[in-house]
Order: C-alpha cells, then sequence, then structure tokens
C-alpha cells in the first residue's frame, strides 16, 4: 500500500522522469499522489498523470497513496511539508496522535489529517534546533512506533534521506543515479542492482554514493544484489485491461514456472519437499487470494497422508501451534503482506523453519525465509490476482506430485490454452447475470477453495457481494437467501452427486443455476482428467466470469475502489 519514488541524479531530469516510475507503483495506491522536485509541490486526487513540467533537477520524491488516516483529498495527498522539510510515507504510524499533540504545543501546525504529517514535523524541528541529519534520522527511529517507509528531503540540501521499519523499500543503484522506491519494479529496467533495506535501517544518499545507518547510529555495510526482474514496461498491447491481458498470460507462465521447478529451481524445490517430510506438521499462511491457494496446497498434501494445514495469516497466532518441528509457509504475491510477515515474526520466535513462495524477487518474506520459490508469473498491474494464484496453485500441484500425487501437472499449461476458450460462453453469461446484486459459487473438496476464490474476484471488480461456500453448507442458513433468479455457479468434479445435489436444491427454489464442470453435458465444461486440474482450470473459468461481469457493469476493472495490490499495513 502506497507507493514511493525518490531520485538523487548527476544528470538533471524533469517531473515525468520520477512520475513515470511512479505509475508502475500506481496498484500500491491510486487514491491520490503528489510530487515535490525542490521547487514546486503538486498534489492531486484520483489516478497518476505522468507529465513533463520541462524544469530540471537532480532531486525529487513523489508518491501514491492508499487512505488508512484522513479522508481522500488534495491536501491528504503526500509529499507533506513543514518548513524546510518535505517527506513522504508509507505505512501507519502507531503514536502520531500523541506526536501530533506534542508538536502542535511547540508551534507545529499542521496542514493534513494524516499520520505522516508527523515525519516532517519532527524533521523540521531537528533540522531547526540545528541537529544534523544522521542525528534527526537516528531519532525518528527511536520515536516512531509501527511502519514505515520513509524518505525525506530539506530545501537547499542536494541529499536523499530515507528510513525504514517493516514496509518494504528498495534503492536502485544506476549508472549516474540513485532510485528509492516501494518495489523494484519501479526501476528494474534502469538497472539490475539493488540494495534491500533491513528493519530499523536509515541511509544518506548522493548521486554516487549511499551510506547506511543502523538504529544505533553505526555504519552499516551493505553489498548491492544483482536480481533477475522485467525490464520491459509493462503494456495492455491490445487488450482493454490488464486482467485480461493477465489471464492470456497464464498458460506461458505456467510453463515457466514448470520448467524452472525442474531445472534451476531443482535443487530449491527438492529441499522444500526434504523440509516437509522431515516436519511433524507443514503450514502455508497467506492472505486473500493467496490463502486460496494455499488451501489447496493444504488438501493436495493432506491427501498424500501429509500433516498439513492452512491459517489465515491476519488470524495466524489464534487457530495455530507451531513449534521447532513445524514448517511454515508463507505464500504472497508481493513478498510484503504485513499480515503474512506478523504470522512469520511469530513462527520464527516459536523455533518453527520458514519458507516462503513469492513473486517478488528479494522481497521482505523472502528475505526472511531459510528456503523461497518463485512463482515466475511476473508482474501483475492488475489489483486483483490471476496469473499468481494459477502459478501459486501450480507449485502446490508440483510439492503434492513429488509426494506421489498423481494431477496432470505437465499438461496444465496446454488445458489453460484449452480452457480460454470458454470465454464466449461466459461473455453471454455475464450479460444475463451482471444486473445481480448477490452471487453465491458452491464447492465441494478441491472446489471449496476454488468457491471462495472465485466469489473473493468478483466481490473485487464486479461489486457483486459474491459469497463462496461449502455445497454441504447451503441447507445450514444460506439457502434461505436463496429466491427466484438468484446465481448460484456449482463446481462439479466427475459428477459429482453431492455437488449434483446442492445444485438441484437451488434449482428447486427458483436460482439461475450454472455449473462449471468436467463432463460433456456441463456447458462450461473444462477438459479436466483430475480433481486436481479441475481447482485451477475452473478458478481460470471464474475469473474470466468475474472480468465480463465487471465489464458489463462498466467498472474500473485493474483498479478497484478502496482496493490496494500490496497490503503493507495491518
Amino acid at each position: 500500500m502506497c507507493g514511493i519514488i525518490g531520485i538523487v541524479s548527476k544528470e538533471p531530469f524533469t517531473s515525468k522522469e520520477p512520475l513515470s516510475r511512479l505509475k508502475k507503483l500506481e496498484y500500491r495506491g491510486y487514491d491520490s499522489w503528489g510530487y515535490w522536485n525542490g521547487k514546486q509541490l503538486t498534489k492531486k486526487m484520483g489516478k497518476i498523470v505522468v507529465y513533463d513540467d520541462g524544469t530540471d533537477v537532480n532531486l525529487a520524491i513523489c508518491h501514491t497513496r492508499w487512505a488508512t488516516h484522513g479522508g481522500v483529498t488534495e491536501w491528504n495527498a503526500h509529499p507533506h511539508r513543514a518548513g524546510k522539510v518535505t517527506i513522504v510515507h508509507n505505512g501507519i504510524i502507531e503514536n502520531y496522535a500523541e506526536l501530533r499533540e506534542e508538536l502542535k504545543k511547540k508551534g507545529a501546525t499542521f496542514a493534513s489529517e494524516t499520520d505522516s504529517e508527523v515525519i516532517a514535523h519532527l524533521v523540521e524541528q531537528g533540522v531547526n534546533e540545528k541537529r544534523g541529519m544522521e542525528t534527526i534520522l537516528k531519532g525518528l527511529l527511536a520515536t516512531l512506533k509501527g511502519t514505515f517507509a520513509t524518505l525525506i528531503m530539506v530545501d537547499g540540501d542536494d541529499k536523499l534521506y530515507a528510513a525504514k521499519r517493516d514496509s518494504p523499500l528498495a534503492l536502485g543503484i544506476c549508472k549516474s543515479r540513485m532510485i528509492l522506491a516501494s518495489d523494484i519494479y519501479a526501476f528494474s529496467d534502469a538497472t539490475d542492482k539493488a540494495i534491500f533495506f533491513e528493519n530499523d535501517e536509515y541511509a544518506v544518499l548522493t548521486a554516487d554514493s549511499y551510506a547506511f545507518f543502523g538504529a544505533d547510529g553505526q555504519p552499516i555495510k551493505k553489498t548491492p544484489k544483482t536480481f533477475a526482474w522485467t525490464t520491459v514496461a509493462e503494456s495492455k498491447d491490445s487488450y482493454d485491461h490488464f486482467m485480461r491481458k493477465e489471464i492470456d498470460e497464464e498458460p506461458v507462465v505456467c510453463q515457466r514456472l514448470i520448467v524452472s521447478l525442474q531445472g534451476e529451481q531443482h535443487d530449491k524445490f527438492e529441499q522444500l519437499v526434504g523440509l516437509i517430510r522431515k516436519a511433524k506438521k507443514t503450514v502455508f499462511t497467506a492472505a486473500g487470494t493467496a490463502y486460496h491457494a494455499s488451501l489447496l496446497g493444504a488438501s493436495f498434501l493432506h491427501q498424500q497422508g501429509i500433516n498439513a494445514q492452512a491459517i489465515i495469516a491476519s488470524e495466524f497466532e489464534n487457530f495455530i501451534t507451531v513449534d521447532r518441528e513445524t514448517v511454515v509457509i508463507a505464500v504472497s504475491q508481493s513478498g510484503e503482506t504485513m499480515d503474512v510477515i506478523e504470522a512469520v515474526k511469530y513462527s520464527k520466535e516459536k523455533g518453527a523453519t520458514i519458507a516462503s513462495i513469492v513473486n517478488v524477487p528479494y522481497s521482505t518474506i523472502e528475505r526472511m525465509s531459510s528456503l523461497s520459490l518463485q512463482i515466475l508469473a511476473g508482474p501483475e498491474v492488475a489489483v486483483a490476482s490471476t496469473k499468481a494464484f494459477t502459478n501459486q496453485s501450480t507449485v502446490m500441484l508440483a510439492l503434492a506430485q513429488a509426494f506421489g500425487y498423481a494431477n496432470g501437472l505437465e499438461q496444465l499449461p496446454e488445458k489453460l490454452t484449452e480452457t480460454l476458450q470458454l470465454e464466449p460462453k461466459l461473455e453471454r453469461l455475464a450479460k444475463e447475470l451482471h444486473h445481480h446484486r448477490d452471487l453465491y459459487v458452491l464447492g465441494r473438496k478441491l472446489g471449496y477453495p476454488v468457491s471462495r476464490e472465485i466469489a473473493l474476484k468478483i466481490k473485487e471488480i464486479s461489486y457483486i457481494h459474491a459469497e463462496g461456500m461449502m455445497g454441504g453448507e447451503l441447507k445450514h442458513g444460506t439457502i434461505a437467501l436463496i429466491e427466484e433468479g438468484t446465481p448460484v455457479v456449482s463446481l462439479v468434479y466427475d459428477d459429482d452427486p453431492k455437488m449434483r445435489s446442492s445444485t438441484q436444491e437451488v434449482k428447486a427454489r427458483g436460482a439461475h443455476a450454472v455449473v462449471i464442470g468436467s463432463t460433456e453435458h456441463d456447458e462450461l465444461r473444462v477438459p479436466a482428467e483430475s480433481e486436481a486440474e479441475f481447482a485451477i482450470l475452473a478458478s481460470t473459468v471464474g475469473q474470466l466470469f468475474a472480468y465480463h461481469l465487471a465489464k458489463e457493469r462498466g467498472l474500473p476493472i485493474d483498479k478497484p475502489r478502496n482496493l490496494a495490490k500490496s497490503c503493507t499495513v495491518l
């Protein structure tokens, strides 16, 4: 949540350079955005506009906001200024109310409702007291409670300052400039070398140098890492939306992952299999879409006699006990999901072994893990995750296969391509059903996690209230909501009689029943020869259905309201 960019450069640049990089981070927040170049402050609501102001500068910061404290307004947009100090911030300052009152008593005047603005005033106070910036930054780490990645500029100073705790922050080292960003995607076209901030570190940057320090003010030696990530600017090409393009990429990225697990990632994959084999218990933890993939993974392994569970990260401590005989596998597209990071911290304290399945290299969760697998889905620009879910589930299939689960893994890319041919039928169905306010998705066994994932996609982008649930639970309450015309999607593998029965129960009460199945008489038939294949292929059908529902409703599919791609705050 919230994207930040900072550039300090030998060669002058205009607003177009930082704003085009900020645009790459728009998925992190798009309530409002702003830019400061040392001369002019710009703050706007809505989507980022990349423009060229024609003003040459060597230093600038910018920000795209996902609102937490304070409404979506121009005055709450970042950057925030206090005297000679300008800051941008990602995270939540937990003790901001207390700090705000103390600063007001000392004469500070606040221009926003945000928690972030206290950072600007704290730094300004230090500047006015003629304390050095390194002393001020050390003091910030001691004073601030909560999470933050913050960049700081001071009028008349040619340096860029940064500090970090729990919110992601990386430094891209380029030929004649330094670029700070929330995500390496923002600068991967300019360099393949980066330094990743760890908690309670601050840095002082010039165009050709960097100095890192710990919370105690002592210098820290940091070695740049070489990373591999896309260097091509994402474009929709001929597609109306990034989401639709990313669904079409699923066969390709799935094949790429399978090849990698058999090749360059083979040793890591075998190590993870070994950890699971030796562990008394395997626990997946994740949030949102990644949690549904984790449910599939736990079920796949369970069928092979492995003691495996999936626990949603935000409730991890309340529903599971882990110890030294537990392997905890964190699953996250971004690798920066704060709920998952907290679950990992708790697990490490209890002595568990930490592994992870992530998409973004060198992310926080990857760096916290003893072992990490990359899903290689590439960047997802659309907020709603599609190809990442497919590849997370593919890793789960591969793990289960290693324990003897015959599941058709190698044929999956080809079958995904075939499944995409259902789109015309889904488009017609969306035209029929897009006006409904409520929709239900029923599944059983492996269909249950998929029912939840399809319902999530429908909620996220079409704003239709959708519930994914176990088919067997229908008659224990929810059936009271079924009335004439209510859309109900049933996931039926191999003519499962219990799911057929649940479908008939809603039909008898007037529901508009839609079956995603695997037999010849199912209109929405996926080419699955195993239940595991069916689960992943049916998810892709659900993604296409959600997409066309939202398209019929004329909604902002790639950037749905109130959502951010990477949830870096609790």
